[in-house]
């Protein structure tokens, strides 16, 4: 993406975020954000509708096309008509994977009577005679349309519009406002700008929300980090604890890059990924169900949300890749979790935090040559109580974990909890990746990245990654540190401060506390040739400077309460 398109995009959002808020103040931020992403999502599926569309006229007029209409001795109107029929076939539409729409589903049915429904009125489509009593009502029957013609789509879509205690014609606003969402801009399409803006509002949303909203919402730099460096180009990708999909956008992402750089169709690409996930939270799984479809991504996320210890919905899967951000430390998980279960190889998690639950229910699903990174609380890295202790050295001498990444405070909106990021494998050993990297032997190996002084203040309570200077230095520390060879420039050696590659016996030494500060060390100072004394005699002289000066402030202040009436 260049300069222009980015600052475009970025202006949309702005202009979007903006707009919407003021014609929606009365709602919650739980209940706007279905009110937005919902049409967001209408307008997406009308506009992959309308460009087929658009094509299939074109392939109607040519001649060499396959789906040539020959008008032969008919009038403009009569092909007009032939025309017509033939745009309502839904195998034309299947055949490129666009979701079929029946006319009260389609954004231009929508737009020219959302004003005629701000109270009850009957329209007629196709023929047909229907009462709709509000414009929530109307866009309720447009995703109910969707999702009957759509099997795909079914339990996914979020049909209360016509619950919404707002102003019908505030509704009708807003759906003249994502109308102005532009097709394309440059070289940008439709999906792209759309798949942008979903993105961006999920953001806004789980900012807006505080703690709750940050259920569904990875900073998308901390998934970015991850999936530069498990590269999830080829295979199946899987996330237990999915939220709105964010580790599968970020996927796609890096598949369509991956395949610019080394001349590959992206879409032949795309298509050699099997997307699987799960979440517990139902509102949130039709976030992701409705964020896949407007990337075009196939998915499996189970015929329902479920609890990922006790519905475990894709029990006989072995990924390639597996990434998740599950909730940190939560209490009383195993409820309905059966005694022996086979995950816990490693040993049996305490009931009163899961994050070796999903450590090892990750592990557990993992292919023999897959690798997996998640989230967990810094706790995770040195906790001694309840087995987890035992746990963490189990998995450390049987040469599953593969690199510790301490994380920057402030990386997230729902929690300041401190962060690291777990990558594990069952291989460690030499052999080939999926993106043809020869890997050396790591046995006995892992890596130590302390990122903690890394990124930037992106706002006065966030903190970010910028892609170049964090988390593409990171993830090529990281790969040349696998393959022993120069990555983009980069070749593997220790840095002071910052990485360590460590032996077990090293580890073991620390009492198998996986804390990368323990290992990486301090950043060694650059001599400034000045002797020991010489500094300390002229920090002694400031330090006395200043506490002369705070007792000069101290006095003046004493003195003008004083003029007050008041006294310290």
């Amino acid at each position: 993406m260049n300069q222009t398109e980015q600052e475009f995009l970025n202006s949309l959002d702005k202009e979007l975020w903006t707009a919407a808020n003021k014609l929606l103040p009365v709602l919650a931020a739980a209940d706007y954000k279905h009110a937005v992403l919902g049409l967001i999502f209408i307008r997406f599926t009308s506009c992959a509708f309308v460009e087929r569309q658009k094509e299939l006229r074109e392939q109607f007029a040519d001649e060499n096309h396959e789906y040539f209409i020959d008008s032969g001795d008919l009038s403009s109107e009569e092909y007009e008509v032939e025309v017509l029929s033939e745009l309502e076939e839904r195998d034309y539409y299947k055949e490129k994977n666009v979701f079929w729409l029946p006319t009260e589903a389609r954004w231009k049915f929508l737009q020219d009577n959302a004003p005629l429904c701000i109270g009850t009125v009957e329209l007629d489509i196709d023929g047909k005679k229907k009462k709709i009593k509000s414009v929530g009502h109307l866009i309720d029957n447009a995703l109910d349309a969707i999702e009957r013609d759509n099997n795909a789509l079914k339990g996914f879509l979020n049909k209360h519009y016509a619950q919404l205690k707002v102003d019908q014609a505030k509704l009708k606003d807003l759906i003249n406002l994502i109308a102005k969402i532009p097709f394309n801009h440059g070289a940008l399409k439709g999906k792209d700008i759309l798949g942008h803006v979903y993105e961006y509002m999920l953001g806004e949303f789980a900012l807006a929300e505080g703690k709750k909203g940050g259920q569904f919402y990875t900073p998308a730099s901390i998934v970015s980090l991850i999936v530069e460096m498990i590269e999830p180009f080829e295979g199946r990708v899987y996330d237990p604890a999915m939220g709105s999909g964010g580790f599968f956008v970020q996927s796609e992402k890096f598949i369509e890059s991956y395949a610019y750089q080394n001349r590959y169709d992206a879409v032949e690409q795309k298509q050699k990924v099997s997307i699987y996930g799960q979440e517990y939270n139902h509102t949130t799984w039709q976030l992701a169900g409705m964020n896949m479809v407007i990337r075009g991504l196939d998915f499996k996320f189970g015929k329902e949300p479920g609890d990922t210890f006790t519905q475990n919905q894709h029990d006989d899967l072995r990924a390639d890749f597996i990434m998740a951000n599950p909730p940190f430390n939560m209490k009383e998980w195993d409820v309905g979790v059966k005694d022996g279960d086979p995950r816990w190889k490693y040993g049996t998690p305490p009931s009163g935090n899961a994050n070796f639950a999903w450590l090892q229910h990750m592990l557990y699903h993992l292919d023999k040559n897959g690798s997996q990174a998640l989230l967990l609380a810094n706790g995770s890295m040195s906790s001694t109580t309840n087995n987890e202790g035992e746990i963490r050295k189990q998995l450390i001498l049987q040469n599953k974990v593969e690199c510790m990444v301490a994380l920057p405070g402030q990386m997230f909106t729902n929690t300041q909890i401190p962060a690291c990021i777990w990558f594990l494998t069952h291989n460690k050993g030499a052999r080939t990746d999926k993106a043809g990297r020869k890997l050396r032997d790591r046995n006995n190996e892992v890596l130590f990245i302390d990122a903690r002084n890394m990124g930037y203040m992106k706002d006065r309570v966030l903190k970010d990654f910028d892609f170049e200077k964090d988390t593409r230095p990171i993830a090529d520390l990281f790969h040349a540190w696998k393959t022993g060879g120069i990555v983009n420039g980069v070749t593997y050696e220790d840095q002071a401060g910052f990485c360590k590659s460590a032996t077990i016996e090293e580890i073991e030494k620390h009492d198998f506390v996986l804390t990368p500060g323990r290992y990486v060390g301090a950043v060694e100072e650059e001599d400034d040739g000045i002797p020991f004394g010489e500094k300390m005699a002229t920090l002694t002289a400031k330090l006395s400077e200043q506490f002369s000066e705070s007792a000069t402030l101290e006095a003046e202040i004493k003195k003008n309460l004083a003029g007050l009436g008041y006294e310290l």
